[in-house]
């Protein structure tokens, strides 16, 4: 089964949205000051660069990162500057959709070979004699209920 030539990387600035507020952890004073956060917007259903197929593709694999609205919402705040979280956005928000859009190989049935084979039989003919070789009291229970 041949697999589709992988789609060339295709420019989805136009229809970006950002949103940048303030971040939280480490960062002194500048945490107070400045808003380095930076979130991703990007709405699904309008966007004019995907098919039909691939929107349903995004939703169905990234449905954890879009919201009710139908956007596909992707957050940095790693950096102290808010380009450089920027930056990262649009490099995570292309990796999600290389994954999304990424087909999975087909598993190939194999058999297992003759040595595993063996082994297998082996083990089992082992683990019956360690059975057959414990002690009991010699009597066996009666699975006949009538007497």
């Amino acid at each position: 089964m041949a697999t589709a030539p992988p789609q060339p990387i295709r420019d989805f600035s136009s229809e970006f949205y950002f949103i940048a507020s303030r971040s939280g952890g480490a960062g002194g004073q500048n945490v107070n000051k400045v808003s380095s956060k930076v979130a991703l917007r990007f709405h699904v259903d309008s966007s004019r660069l995907l098919t039909e197929e691939e929107k349903s593709l995004v939703k169905e694999k990234l449905a954890g990162f879009i919201s009710q609205e139908g956007f596909l919402i992707v957050v940095s705040q790693e950096e102290r500057s808010q380009l450089l979280n920027k930056e990262r956005c649009v490099k995570k928000f292309y990796g999600l959709l290389k994954k999304a859009f990424a087909r999975p190989k087909p598993r190939r049935a194999t058999q297992p070979s003759a040595a595993v084979k063996r082994k297998r039989l082996e083990e089992k003919k082992r683990e019956g004699e360690k059975k057959a070789t414990r002690g009991g009291s010699g009597t066996k229970l009666s699975t006949n209920f009538d007497e």
